[in-house]
């Protein structure tokens, strides 16, 4: 069976054009560090409703 609450973080997808928060999200923080260099942040490209049209979105800890 799986570990409970072990690896999973919920993180805040902040657009980068206008910094309006549009997602949150959860990622995986043992994948992410194996992949990329310690520190880095999740970038996903996604849809943003103040801009409407897809922008490049990055990770945030801090949830609104």
């Amino acid at each position: 069976m799986a570990k409970k609450g072990g690896a999973r973080e919920i993180v805040a997808l902040v657009c980068s054009v206008c910094k309006n928060q549009n997602y949150i999200t959860e990622r995986n923080k043992v994948n992410m560090e194996l992949k990329n260099q310690k520190g880095s942040k999740l970038e996903l490209k996604k849809y943003c409703s103040t801009c409407r049209k897809v922008q490049l979105h990055k990770e945030t800890s801090k949830l609104k």
